[in-house]
């Protein structure tokens, strides 16, 4: 899907340049990108009701039955993968019913048991017959003796008889434990193939969900790509260190560059902590803000506002030909936070009332330190009797203040997104340069245990 392709790029675009950002000053690192292939689009300039932003020119019952199979495509491949893997490891481990593998310990013994039986009746009965002859062969035997003898004979080939018999049944009962056991091992190999035919349908079916979606918005006609440009250049500054269970405010400036005015612009934030391996990251779920929260503000609401997720757009409004946008960002460590390597990262996009609209190909990084928390000096207890209070309030987190609430310069306009569609697209590119600004940071990461190691 277009969106899809764009969130793609980004990634590629994040995860592959991590040397010019390691190159990059500490509070302001450009990174070149990639043009973008096929990414979220915009109607040509003059036309109305762009696809996508407003459902009037769309069939909407269609566009949902197509997002509802391809989720469930994507669902399906997700989960199958799953069961292979689970397949696999059952493989390996032999997983098959305990119960027979209990029977077939319990068969195996029985069987040896038996054969050892027949052996030593065999052995009795060959004594017996040695016994036997040599009476026969004494002439001062008593006919009393060779009774005896025959008599021992008769019982122990009756002996070897019934051990004979009982040696094979157990070794039927092995041959049959054997079987069931050999089958349920081969049971689990088919089951294996079983789901990876059906692991290889699924993705047919997703691909063709995939094609389905992007067969729709290619019918939608007249549309033209978001492009990947400078026209908006981000900077950050903050403390150099942050301790855990405390709160610091960084500086985010976003400046137009591109030559023109833009109608309105939001800024992707994020901040993660870089694990001490990536081979301990989870790379589905990477996890890596869970020790970090993030609010926002500006000086002309002056209140802060949550950033419930790290692809979530700040909503700037339009930004004038030169004109900049400041912003607050209130970074809260968790006090169980360990020591280690933070980055706050940020990129810059844009929406225009004509339909054209943009990620910047340049984002900003800041690189700071969690440290542990500096344990406070007590203060001597006051000569004078303090008046009595009603509660006690818990003391609040520590904050470092090293950026002041800025106003919003945007060369003498400020105002929320226009009411015309252009802000409606940025939600659409905000996944895309979120992708690329946390996977960016990832990046660097990566970039610097390689170094490490070299």
């Amino acid at each position: 899907m277009k969106i899809r392709r764009l969130l793609a790029t980004a990634v590629a675009a994040a995860v592959t340049t991590p040397v010019v950002l390691l190159s990059a000053g500490p509070a302001f690192a450009e990174t070149p990108k990639p043009a973008a292939s096929k990414g979220a689009t915009a109607r040509d300039a003059g036309q109305e009701d762009p696809a996508g932003l407003d459902p009037d020119g769309l069939d909407l019952a269609e566009l949902e039955r197509l997002e509802a199979a391809y989720a469930a495509a994507e669902q399906k491949v997700e989960d199958l993968k799953a069961e292979l893997k689970q397949r696999l490891k059952d493989v390996d481990a032999n997983a098959v019913d305990p119960a027979l593998k209990t029977e077939l310990d319990a068969a195996s013994e029985a069987a040896e048991a038996a054969v050892t039986a027949k052996e030593t009746a065999a052995a009795e009965l060959t004594a017996a017959k040695d016994a036997l002859t040599a009476v026969e062969a004494d002439p001062e035997a008593t006919p009393e003796e060779v009774e005896a003898a025959t008599a021992a004979v008769t019982a122990a080939e009756t002996k070897l008889t019934e051990a004979t018999g009982a040696a094979a049944a157990a070794d039927l009962r092995h041959k049959a434990a054997d079987k069931a056991y050999e089958e349920a091992v081969l049971e689990l190999t088919k089951a294996y193939h079983r789901t990876e035919e059906k692991l290889r349908a699924a993705e047919r079916e997703l691909a063709d969900a995939e094609a389905a979606l992007d067969a729709f918005w290619d019918d939608q006609g007249g549309f033209e790509e978001c492009v990947v440009d400078r026209s908006l250049v981000s900077r950050l500054t903050g403390p150099k260190k942050v301790a855990a269970g405390s709160s610091a405010d960084f500086s985010l400036t976003v400046r137009n560059a591109s030559g023109e005015d833009l109608d309105a612009v939001s800024a992707v934030v994020s901040a993660i902590q870089l694990p001490e391996s990536w081979d301990d990251v989870d790379e589905e779920h990477p996890n890596l803000d869970k020790y970090f929260t993030l609010e926002w503000q500006t000086a002309s609401d002056g209140e802060w506002n949550d950033l419930t997720s790290q692809f979530d757009p700040i909503e700037l409004g339009p930004i004038a030909e030169g004109g900049k946008a400041d912003v607050t960002l209130r970074l809260t460590v968790d006090a169980a936070a360990p020591a280690g390597e933070g980055v706050v990262s940020a990129s810059g996009e844009y929406g225009n009332e004509d339909g054209s609209c943009g990620i910047s190909e340049q984002y900003a990084r800041f690189d700071f330190d969690v440290v542990e928390p500096v344990e406070a000096t007590p203060t001597p207890a006051p000569t004078a009797t303090p008046s009595p209070s009603a509660s006690s309030a818990a003391p609040a987190p520590v904050r470092t203040s090293t950026a002041s609430n800025a106003p919003v310069q945007q060369g003498g306009t400020r105002g929320q997104l226009a009411a015309t569609g252009a802000g409606d697209r940025l939600p659409e590119l905000g996944a895309a340069a979120g992708a690329a600004v946390v996977l960016g940071a990832g990046a660097v990461f990566v970039a610097r245990r390689r170094k490490a190691d070299a």
